[in-house]
């Protein structure tokens, strides 16, 4: 072929002509590649590329031994920089970043199992950095002409952008919830024409008393609302659909259980909520409380009328700023005075600024300044500028708001600076309004539930007031003359000296906290507010006591759970461990079996039972293990409670010190009790760690138990008969106080990392669910006894399932399907069966037991272990198995799983087993009259 000849290689027929990789294929040297010369490939190969190399969905073909990777144009994208050299490479070497993702997934598809998955997380290098991606794809197995799976095909989609994008939908929600609840105003939706709530914000909760209400109509959460004009309007808004608003509009609510109805002031607007058909759905309902605005409006509004009376003139101006300086609203007065008229006042223009001529500015700016100092100021005179131009004199006076704004009134005195009368009048106003001001104080002093105090910068009182007796205990003639810091916590006078200085420098002190002593020597914590004049300090403090006790009891709360979790994870971490542990002691147990069956030399013979002995006591301490891992359902079950304590002594006696003597006492003819036996050893070993910790220079634990039977006016309220276990310490006992809490779930004496808080719980637990009681008896100092009370069994304890000899050779046959992972497990198990007469199928996981149960082949007992990897667990094949042959006998076995309880009606044996107990329970477990085949 010459280098200028237009022939097509003779496989450019299934390489597409305007795909850019099939011109790369074409150009490639496939010779070199273990696929080999395109016209050699397997049909369905060529069938897949020419398929894929047409679609525009990415896609790519694994073909071979070497898994080598061919794709479409669409899928060069997916590979970034790695596209071109990646066409004809392995892929596991392409992708080698993410191998272990991937190569669980290759080597599923090449065993002929096809997979889909809508979302996989992959971090990529395929743009020279690592790269969180996700993806939506299938693997299908592709099988040649000889119908064995020569590759895999796989249609994918990259969904990143779009994950990242639910992501980031997902922050902003939780962003504008977060808003929703801490916003100023309050916030609420209600649902359907019963206006049911749906959500409500914190500032609403608080206006109504932190009342239960989501999930009740709105008549029933309030009902003392009634009549009061929001029910009415709420239905208007949700039948006519449009929005009602109400400003200022009282409100009479119970805001504490019990109270009286308390009258505040709300503005809102009741929004409907219309659904995709148009029709309302609910209203959404934002406002806020305005009771305080209106107060002081209202106060202020009363007190210019006072004012208006006492000058008996219409010269007196009253006008409110924002903290710019705008005038928001004036009376009609002031409107006169400066020419304006109310269209101008609510054009938003008008500021003092604006009113105030530029010689007249200096003496405007320090009355701005003292407001902000001091919270008003002192009576000032100017002149302003009236909107013709002309001026006016004026004396104003200004006083902050609660909300940041301020009030000014302001006099005409035009006539007044020509007449020394008008004057007079004036000053005569303004000390009767100084003197109201001194008798709303000394009120204050008299009635206010906070303590305040006056005393000089060396911390000598000078002034108290009443709730200092009320508060601290102290009267005012025992606080005069002394100082502040002899009643500090010496653990804050340090931090209260370093606050005194700066009083002292003039700075204002605002929520600073100490704790001072009451009369009765304990101390309260107080949150000061406090303000220097001079020589002296004025300050405020409320009794914060109980907030800081809430305080300090949450974070030991949350403390106490961070260290229940750790447990839980301890508790997981141990569990997995015991579970594969469990498989190594089944393997070694079953193989000690087979090779004691083969032989009969007196000298292996020793061998073999010390091996058994070992493979025994390792599968009871993983018992115990699993017994504080496994956070499985309860089975209870009847027991005899002295063997199960006698048979526990040895954990119990590792479980305390050297120095610490157990001591055990039974009564005779002990009754049987119905408990969870897990759960009763748990709750034995944590009264013994909780003894050994209260007894750290030694001493005794004895565990005793007796019948009793409670008659019906008992104090424990229970009667019948019960048996009473008494777990006793010669420890330090618990004080009262530690005692009331005892068995409250995470409360604790040990430090931190010491202990849960759980223990006792569990242990009042157990004894609830046995049908009885828990209580405990200690005192400082005399040690600590633990009672429980579990009613007695009717049933009677079970004994062990022992079958006789020639039960155990009368059945020796059937099919056994054996699914079970572990494959020493499997091989030792199986021959074992074998050996005892009985056919086994054996299979690796549920996945692949399924097709067995819904074919037509002879089954006759179903053996699964519950813990496998694949879409199944044994759990699920049981039921599966219960679907599909209805008559079939199912045996689990598990040395921990969570979910072994929900099988019911199946039969359970725990690992580690021996085999003769195996073939023992799958004997029993075979129907009467032989083996089962599948009937539907």
């Amino acid at each position: 072929m010459s280098g200028t000849s237009t022939e097509k290689p003779p496989y450019a027929h299934f390489f597409t002509e305007s795909s850019e990789v099939g011109a790369l294929m074409r150009a490639h040297d496939w010779s070199s590649s273990s696929l080999g010369l395109p016209e050699g490939w397997a049909i369905p190969l060529r069938t897949l590329v020419a398929v894929m190399l047409g679609s525009h969905q990415p896609m790519f073909v694994v073909w071979g031994p070497a898994r080598t990777l061919i794709y479409n144009d669409a899928y060069a994208e997916i590979l970034g920089r790695k596209h071109p050299e990646a066409l004809g490479r392995s892929f596991l070497d392409v992708w080698s970043e993410i191998r272990d993702d991937l190569m669980p997934i290759v080597e599923e598809t090449y065993a002929g199992r096809a997979l889909h998955m809508d979302d996989i997380m992959l971090v990529m290098h395929r743009k020279g950095y690592p790269e969180e991606t996700h993806f939506a794809f299938s693997y299908t197995p592709v099988r040649d002409e000889d119908g064995a799976v020569a590759g895999l095909f796989c249609a994918c989609t990259e969904t990143t952008e779009e994950f990242h994008a639910k992501r980031r939908l997902a922050a902003e929600g939780e962003r504008l919830r977060d808003l929703f609840r801490q916003a100023p105003g309050f916030f609420y939706v209600w649902r359907g024409p019963e206006h049911v709530y749906e959500m409500a914000n914190d500032a609403y909760l608080q206006l109504v008393g932190h009342r239960d209400i989501i999930g009740k109509p709105v008549r029933e959460a309030l009902p003392e609302i009634e009549g009061q004009g929001f029910f009415e309007w709420a239905d208007q808004a949700f039948a006519t659909g449009e929005p009602y608003v109400g400003r200022g509009v009282p409100a009479k609510l119970q805001r504490h259980p019990g109270a009286p109805l308390e009258e505040r002031f709300v503005t809102f607007v009741f929004q409907p909520i219309r659904g995709p058909d148009g029709q309302v759905t609910g209203l959404f309902v934002q406002g806020s409380d305005v009771t305080e605005e209106k107060r002081a409006e209202a106060a202020l509004r009363a007190s210019e009328e006072r004012l208006r009376a006492a000058l008996e003139i219409k010269t007196v101006g009253a006008i409110y700023l924002d903290m710019q300086g705008r005038i928001t609203d004036a009376n009609d007065a002031f409107l006169a005075m400066a020419g304006y008229s109310r269209e101008d006042l609510n054009s938003g223009l008008l500021s003092w600024q604006r009113l105030t001529p530029p010689e007249w500015m200096e003496i405007s700016e320090r009355a701005v300044a003292e407001l902000n100092e001091t919270g008003q100021t002192t009576p000032y005179e100017k002149e302003y500028i009236r909107k013709d131009g002309s001026s006016w004199w004026a004396l104003f006076a200004a006083k902050m708001l609660g909300d940041g704004t301020c009030f000014e009134f302001v006099v005409d005195i035009t006539q007044a600076k020509r007449a020394e009368e008008a004057l007079r009048e004036l000053n005569a106003t303004l000390e009767k309004r100084v003197a109201e001001r001194t008798a709303d104080r000394n009120r204050m002093w008299r009635l206010s539930t906070d303590i305040m105090v006056v005393h000089r910068l060396d911390s000598t009182i000078t002034a108290v007031n009443p709730a200092w007796e009320c508060v601290l205990g102290w009267p005012e003639e025992e606080l005069l003359g002394r100082a502040c810091l002899d009643l500090i916590h010496p653990a804050d006078r340090e931090a209260t000296l370093a606050e005194n200085r700066r009083l002292a420098a003039g700075r204002t002190t605002r929520r600073f906290l100490n704790r001072f002593r009451h009369k009765d020597g304990s101390y309260r914590w107080i949150s000061w507010t406090a303000v220097p004049d001079g020589d002296l300090v004025h300050a405020v403090g409320r009794d914060v006591t109980a907030e800081k006790e809430h305080e300090a009891a949450l974070h030991e709360a949350e403390n106490q759970l961070r260290q229940a979790q750790k447990l839980e994870a301890v508790g997981q971490l141990t569990g997995g461990v015991a579970h594969d542990f469990n498989n190594l002691l089944q393997a070694l147990g079953g193989c000690l079996t087979m090779i004691g069956r083969r032989t009969d030399d007196p000298k292996v013979r020793p061998l073999l039972d010390a091996g058994q002995q070992a493979v025994d006591r390792g599968a009871k301490l993983v018992q115990q293990l699993m017994a504080f891992a496994r956070p499985e359902g309860l089975r209870p079950e009847t027991i005899d409670l002295r063997d199960r304590v006698l048979a526990m002594s040895g954990l119990l006696e590792r479980a305390l010190r050297a120095d610490i003597r157990l001591v055990t006492r039974f009564a005779a003819d002990l009754w049987p009790i119905e408990a969870d036996p897990t759960q009763f050893e748990l709750a034995l070993i944590n009264l013994a760690v909780n003894a050994r910790d209260a007894m750290p220079g030694g001493g005794e634990l004895t565990i005793e138990a007796a019948n009793v039977t409670l008659a019906p006016d008992d104090p424990t309220r229970l009667e019948g008969d019960f048996v009473r276990l008494s777990v006793a310490d010669t420890g330090c006992g618990m004080t009262p106080e530690v005692l009331t809490k005892a068995f409250d779930p995470f409360f604790t004496t040990k430090e931190v990392g010491r202990g849960s808080g759980l223990g006792l719980a569990q242990v009042y637990g157990l004894a609830r669910q046995a049908g009885g009681t828990a209580w405990v008896e200690s005192g400082s100092s005399h040690g600590t006894t633990v009672h429980l009370l579990m009613r007695r069994s009717v049933a009677s304890v079970r004994a062990a399932e022992e079958m006789p000899a020639s039960t155990l050779a009368a059945r020796r046959s059937g099919l056994v399907l054996l699914v079970e992972d572990d494959a020493i497990v499997a091989s030792t198990v199986a021959a074992a069966l074998e050996e005892a007469g009985y056919h086994v199928v054996q299979v690796a996981t549920a996945d692949e037991a399924l097709p067995l149960l819904a074919g037509e082949g002879r089954i006759d007992l179903l053996f699964s272990d519950v813990v496998m990897p694949g879409r199944l667990s044994g759990v699920d094949l049981a039921r599966e198995a219960r679907r599909l042959r209805p008559d079939l006998p199912v045996v689990l076995t598990t040395g921990y799983s969570e979910v072994a309880t929900q099988a019911e009606g199946v039969r359970v044996l725990a690992k580690p087993y021996r085999i003769d107990e195996l073939v023992r329970l799958l004997d029993a477990a075979l129907p009467e009259t032989g083996c089962a085949a599948k009937t539907t």
